[in-house]
Protein backbone atom coordinates (compact mmCIF):
# COMPACT_ATOMS: atom_id res chain seq x y z
CA UNK A 1 0.00 0.00 0.00
CA UNK A 2 1.28 3.50 -0.80
CA UNK A 3 -0.08 7.01 -0.45
CA UNK A 4 -0.56 9.21 -3.47
CA UNK A 5 -1.85 12.73 -2.97
CA UNK A 6 -5.03 12.45 -0.91
CA UNK A 7 -5.78 8.84 -1.95
CA UNK A 8 -4.64 5.54 -0.57
CA UNK A 9 -3.75 3.11 -3.34
CA UNK A 10 -3.70 -0.58 -2.58
CA UNK A 11 -1.37 -2.21 -5.08
CA UNK A 12 -2.46 -5.40 -6.73
CA UNK A 13 -6.20 -4.76 -6.91
CA UNK A 14 -5.68 -1.00 -7.58
CA UNK A 15 -8.61 -0.09 -5.40
CA UNK A 16 -8.68 3.62 -4.50
CA UNK A 17 -9.93 4.58 -1.04
CA UNK A 18 -10.07 8.30 -0.15
CA UNK A 19 -8.15 9.27 2.95
CA UNK A 20 -10.03 11.00 5.75
CA UNK A 21 -10.43 14.69 4.99
CA UNK A 22 -8.02 17.02 6.68
CA UNK A 23 -9.76 19.13 9.27
CA UNK A 24 -10.76 22.47 7.73
CA UNK A 25 -9.68 25.28 10.07
CA UNK A 26 -12.43 27.52 8.63
CA UNK A 27 -15.57 27.89 10.70
CA UNK A 28 -19.05 28.63 9.37
CA UNK A 29 -18.51 32.24 10.44
CA UNK A 30 -15.44 32.45 8.20
CA UNK A 31 -17.29 30.86 5.31
CA UNK A 32 -20.14 33.37 5.65
CA UNK A 33 -17.64 36.25 5.71
CA UNK A 34 -15.86 34.81 2.66
CA UNK A 35 -19.15 34.49 0.76
CA UNK A 36 -20.11 38.08 1.66
CA UNK A 37 -16.60 39.25 0.70
CA UNK A 38 -16.07 40.83 4.13
CA UNK A 39 -12.33 40.96 4.91
CA UNK A 40 -11.25 39.41 8.19
CA UNK A 41 -8.23 37.94 9.89
CA UNK A 42 -8.63 34.65 11.78
CA UNK A 43 -6.89 34.27 15.14
CA UNK A 44 -6.39 30.98 16.94
CA UNK A 45 -5.44 30.37 20.55
CA UNK A 46 -4.99 27.31 22.73
CA UNK A 47 -8.00 26.32 24.78
CA UNK A 48 -8.66 23.29 26.96
CA UNK A 49 -12.12 22.42 28.24
CA UNK A 50 -10.78 21.89 31.76
CA UNK A 51 -9.37 25.42 32.12
CA UNK A 52 -11.22 28.60 33.15
CA UNK A 53 -12.75 30.45 30.24
CA UNK A 54 -14.09 33.96 29.77
CA UNK A 55 -13.63 36.94 27.47
CA UNK A 56 -10.83 38.47 29.52
CA UNK A 57 -8.83 35.26 29.21
CA UNK A 58 -9.44 35.29 25.45
CA UNK A 59 -8.20 38.91 25.22
CA UNK A 60 -5.10 37.95 27.21
CA UNK A 61 -4.41 34.93 24.97
CA UNK A 62 -4.75 37.14 21.90
CA UNK A 63 -2.52 39.79 23.47
CA UNK A 64 -5.22 42.39 22.84
CA UNK A 65 -6.85 45.17 24.82
CA UNK A 66 -10.12 43.79 26.28
CA UNK A 67 -11.97 46.84 24.94
CA UNK A 68 -11.32 45.55 21.40
CA UNK A 69 -12.41 41.95 22.08
CA UNK A 70 -16.18 41.57 22.08
CA UNK A 71 -18.48 38.91 23.51
CA UNK A 72 -21.88 37.87 22.22
CA UNK A 73 -24.76 37.59 24.68
CA UNK A 74 -28.24 36.29 23.95
CA UNK A 75 -31.33 37.49 25.79
CA UNK A 76 -35.05 36.90 25.73
CA UNK A 77 -37.55 39.74 25.92
CA UNK A 78 -40.95 39.85 27.60
CA UNK A 79 -42.38 39.26 24.11
CA UNK A 80 -40.54 35.85 24.09
CA UNK A 81 -38.35 37.09 21.20
CA UNK A 82 -34.59 36.58 21.32
CA UNK A 83 -32.07 39.42 21.00
CA UNK A 84 -28.30 39.39 20.55
CA UNK A 85 -25.97 41.93 22.14
CA UNK A 86 -22.28 42.36 21.26
CA UNK A 87 -20.14 44.20 23.80
CA UNK A 88 -16.54 44.44 25.05
CA UNK A 89 -15.46 41.51 27.22
CA UNK A 90 -14.49 43.87 30.05
CA UNK A 91 -17.98 45.39 30.29
CA UNK A 92 -21.35 44.14 31.57
CA UNK A 93 -24.63 44.28 29.68
CA UNK A 94 -27.04 46.87 31.12
CA UNK A 95 -30.32 44.96 30.80
CA UNK A 96 -32.46 48.11 30.97
CA UNK A 97 -30.43 49.86 28.26
CA UNK A 98 -30.49 46.65 26.19
CA UNK A 99 -34.30 46.43 26.49
CA UNK A 100 -34.65 50.07 25.40
CA UNK A 101 -32.37 49.43 22.41
CA UNK A 102 -34.69 46.70 21.11
CA UNK A 103 -38.00 48.27 22.17
CA UNK A 104 -38.80 45.74 24.91
CA UNK A 105 -40.07 46.36 28.44
CA UNK A 106 -37.37 44.04 29.75
CA UNK A 107 -34.86 41.44 28.59
CA UNK A 108 -33.09 38.74 30.53
CA UNK A 109 -30.14 36.49 29.75
CA UNK A 110 -31.10 33.08 28.44
CA UNK A 111 -29.92 30.16 30.60
CA UNK A 112 -26.52 28.76 29.60
CA UNK A 113 -28.16 25.36 29.02
CA UNK A 114 -30.31 26.93 26.27
CA UNK A 115 -27.52 28.65 24.32
CA UNK A 116 -26.86 25.79 21.92
CA UNK A 117 -30.56 25.06 21.40
CA UNK A 118 -31.30 28.71 20.53
CA UNK A 119 -28.13 29.69 18.63
CA UNK A 120 -26.40 26.50 17.51
CA UNK A 121 -23.28 27.60 19.39
CA UNK A 122 -21.81 26.51 22.72
CA UNK A 123 -20.95 28.88 25.57
CA UNK A 124 -17.67 30.57 24.73
CA UNK A 125 -18.09 30.02 21.00
CA UNK A 126 -21.18 32.14 20.36
CA UNK A 127 -20.80 34.51 17.43
CA UNK A 128 -23.22 37.22 16.28
CA UNK A 129 -22.89 35.72 12.81
CA UNK A 130 -24.11 32.31 11.68
CA UNK A 131 -26.64 31.48 14.36
CA UNK A 132 -29.50 29.11 13.54
CA UNK A 133 -31.58 32.23 12.96
CA UNK A 134 -30.42 35.84 12.61
CA UNK A 135 -31.92 37.52 15.67
CA UNK A 136 -32.14 41.30 16.07
CA UNK A 137 -28.63 42.34 17.07
CA UNK A 138 -27.29 45.41 18.85
CA UNK A 139 -23.60 46.18 19.09
CA UNK A 140 -22.25 48.41 21.83
CA UNK A 141 -21.67 51.99 20.65
CA UNK A 142 -18.00 51.68 21.65
CA UNK A 143 -17.48 49.42 18.60
CA UNK A 144 -18.70 51.92 16.01
CA UNK A 145 -15.56 54.13 15.90
CA UNK A 146 -13.18 51.15 15.89
CA UNK A 147 -11.43 50.19 12.66
CA UNK A 148 -11.14 46.55 13.75
CA UNK A 149 -12.37 44.42 16.60
CA UNK A 150 -12.54 40.74 17.56
CA UNK A 151 -15.58 38.46 17.86
CA UNK A 152 -15.89 34.72 18.19
CA UNK A 153 -15.51 32.77 14.96
CA UNK A 154 -18.06 30.24 16.19
CA UNK A 155 -15.97 27.96 18.34
CA UNK A 156 -13.69 28.21 21.33
CA UNK A 157 -10.09 28.89 20.39
CA UNK A 158 -10.97 30.91 17.29
CA UNK A 159 -11.70 34.62 16.81
CA UNK A 160 -12.08 36.80 13.75
CA UNK A 161 -10.75 40.33 13.53
CA UNK A 162 -12.82 42.56 11.28
CA UNK A 163 -14.50 45.93 10.87
CA UNK A 164 -17.41 46.34 13.29
CA UNK A 165 -19.23 48.49 10.75
CA UNK A 166 -18.93 45.86 8.01
CA UNK A 167 -20.16 43.20 10.42
CA UNK A 168 -23.08 45.42 11.49
CA UNK A 169 -24.02 45.97 7.85
CA UNK A 170 -23.85 42.25 7.09
CA UNK A 171 -26.07 41.19 10.02
CA UNK A 172 -28.20 44.37 10.00
CA UNK A 173 -27.15 45.25 13.56
CA UNK A 174 -27.60 48.61 15.18
CA UNK A 175 -25.30 50.43 17.61
CA UNK A 176 -26.42 51.65 21.04
CA UNK A 177 -25.05 52.28 24.53
CA UNK A 178 -25.81 48.91 26.13
CA UNK A 179 -23.12 48.59 28.81
CA UNK A 180 -23.24 49.62 32.42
Amino acid sequence: MRLQGRKRIITGRERVIPLAKEKDPKTNVMRILDKAKVPYTPHFYEHRDDEPFDGLIVAQKLGEDPSAVFKTLVTEGKSRNYYVFVLPVDRELDLKAAARAVGEKAVEMIPVKDIQKVTGYIRGGCSPLGMKKQFPTVMDASAEPLERFYVSAGKRGTQVELSPNELAELIRASFADITG
